[in-house]
């Protein structure tokens, strides 16, 4: 005991931690959804610096500590280069409606298919595994190059990361649970979809992802109630689309707090709109005239089968059409109208005047 008291003495309680701290005296009072990411953006922890100096990953509004390991090579510290004016909104959603591949998905509606239609079917999942395992992969890295001051935009690109990891299990799913399995890989990763990943900064990777590859999944997505076969696969497109809504979000209010204040970066996003655009108009048919072999699988599933595939083509050519145009509202969305306005757009005007 004695021993025991006498180490007590020769330890004395160090507290002065507690006079180095943060802003003293917060208090978030939750709203309507809850205690949100906004509701704590109160006093000085909710103040955003332009341009961080944070190397530690110390948490925004705590107090430094001056022997702090540089733990982070944050190339993303600039406002401008990630952020969003909806970053808390986007974030708050997509925790509300996570979903579960497993259980949310009605697979017992799943009936044998024509194999051509089954094949047909699992060409188009093997694709969406390709590409979503981009998607996800890509925001990843660039998680860990952007300071823990945003937190708000890194967390919305974590739930992201997360989406892209149950649409990859999801097609991968329905790929192997009716008869059929995965097919040849598409060859994406090695276009205009694999070239996302050499993206130098940040906007540049969020607008060849956000604005148009993403952009371009979500129609696919939407139309699924066109070419689903049957509850299973219908469900399984609605709630990838609703995931992937908030993907292409971000990349669209991302590019207008860019646009609005790094105007000197304008033109430069405008290039990378050039190459999205182009790559688009190319998409719609192979150099060779034909169709690849994602477009045939679609023909096939919009027809209903090989028989109906002149049919399932017509519908084929509504849904490009209409991949397009959703790219317009988007850029329109994001600040860069002007581009279909004095032709720079390679896209016909024809698309800007119709609904």
């Amino acid at each position: 005991m004695s021993e025991a008291i006498d180490m007590q003495e020769q330890h004395e309680l160090d507290t002065s931690w507690m006079e180095k701290m943060g802003e003293w005296g917060a208090k978030a009072t939750p709203g309507k959804r809850g205690l949100t990411l906004d509701d704590i953006k109160v006093g000085s922890y909710g103040d955003l610096p332009k341009n961080s100096d944070n190397m530690t990953g110390r948490p925004r509004g705590a107090t430094a500590r001056p022997d702090a390991y540089r733990v982070g090579a944050y190339s993303v510290h600039t406002l401008s280069e990630i952020w969003l004016e909806n970053a808390e909104f986007l974030y708050e959603e997509a925790l509300q409606r996570q979903w579960s591949s497993a259980t949310d998905v009605p697979w017992h509606t799943l009936k044998p298919l024509p194999d051509a239609v089954e094949e047909a079917e699992c060409l188009l999942c093997t694709f969406f595994n390709e590409v979503e395992f981009v998607a996800g992969d890509v925001p990843a890295r660039w998680i860990a190059k952007t300071t823990p001051d945003y937190l708000e935009a890194r967390n919305v690109l974590s739930a992201q990361v997360m989406d892209e990891a149950r649409h990859m299990d999801v097609f991968r799913k329905r790929a192997l649970a009716n008869g059929g399995g995965l097919m040849r890989m598409s060859g994406a990763t090695s276009g205009f979809v694999g070239s996302i990943d050499l993206a130098r900064d940040f906007t540049e990777m969020s607008t060849r992802l956000h604005i148009s590859g993403e952009g371009a999944v979500l129609t696919m997505f939407r139309m699924g109630e066109l070419f689903g076969q049957n509850d299973a696969e219908k469900t399984m497109y609605r709630l990838c689309a609703q995931d992937e809504a908030r993907h292409v979000a971000f990349g669209v209010m991302h590019l207008r707090f860019m646009g609005a204040t790094a105007p000197e970066r304008c033109e430069e996003i405008e290039c990378y709109l050039d190459e999205a655009e182009d790559q688009l108009l190319a998409g719609q048919q192979n150099p060779a005239g034909t169709q690849s072999e994602t477009s045939e699988a679609l023909a096939i599933l919009l027809g209903g089968g090989v028989e109906q595939y002149d049919e399932g083509h017509r519908k084929l050519l509504v849904i490009r059409r209409r991949q397009l145009k959703e790219y317009m509202k988007r850029v329109i969305s994001a600040g860069f109208s002007t581009r279909f306005e004095n032709g720079r757009s390679p896209i016909p005007a024809a698309y800007a005047s119709t609904n």
